[in-house]
């Protein structure tokens, strides 16, 4: 009798080392992997997964595409104030100041705009849809600033829409009722820059769609 409780406790020890053993292997194996983690072995966590799992006491979360606006709107205010205002004075030919603030809004956007896109995109390449050419070489450089060039022709079009439509009320003549102001201005970049993205998105949908379809019918 005390023969066979010896061997139901060494059964019993020998199986409770195993246990552990398998234990402590399988939590090793664990922190293996967690440590050896990277963006080419990790599965892909969708952003409103994670936005689960943040922190959000005592924050106001605003939406990513206002503060792209916001974004927008504040440099190109910006250096409307710096060169319209400032420079204004110095550069009294009105082609000659659009060149300046086309160049200068072209560097700010390529430089400083779309890199803090690309610094805060979680995840990566997120805040893509935001510029106008999200890839970063030497060619987007000078694009950005044809590009600048575009938004600023329509947005002196519409200052003179804008001032066109009030003379027309008020019948006054020999007055500019509405200026070039940082403040209306940036909303005026701001709201061309956001509405020909939203024409490059829906285009982009519009051509995806067609090489799906066509991937289909030939399947």
């Amino acid at each position: 009798m005390a023969m066979k409780n010896r061997n139901n406790t060494a059964g019993t020890d020998r199986e409770q080392g195993r246990s552990t053993a398998d234990y402590y292997k399988l939590n090793t194996r664990a922190v293996d992997d967690l440590v050896g983690a990277n963006e080419s072995n990790s599965p892909r966590v969708s952003k409103e997964e994670l936005d689960k799992y943040r922190s959000r006491r005592g924050r106001v979360r605003m939406p990513d595409w206002l503060k792209a606006a916001f974004i927008k709107w504040w440099f190109a205010g910006s250096v409307c104030f710096f060169i319209f205002w400032g420079l204004g004075v110095y550069i009294a030919d009105q082609l000659d100041m659009l060149t300046v603030l086309a160049i200068v809004l072209g560097i700010v956007t390529d430089v400083l705009e779309n890199n803090i896109f690309r610094y805060y995109a979680d995840p990566k390449g997120d805040n893509d849809r935001w510029m106008m050419l999200p890839q970063k070489r030497l060619s987007s450089f000078f694009l950005n600033i044809l590009y600048a060039g575009l938004l600023l022709l329509f947005v002196f079009m519409a200052y003179n829409l804008l001032n066109a439509s009030i003379l027309g009320v008020t019948g006054e003549t020999g007055t500019i009722p509405v200026g070039v102001g940082p403040i209306l201005f940036g909303l005026f970049y701001m709201g061309f820059d956001m509405l020909f993205l939203g024409m490059k998105r829906m285009f982009s949908r519009i051509v995806d769609d067609a090489k799906r379809e066509s991937k289909t019918h030939e399947q």
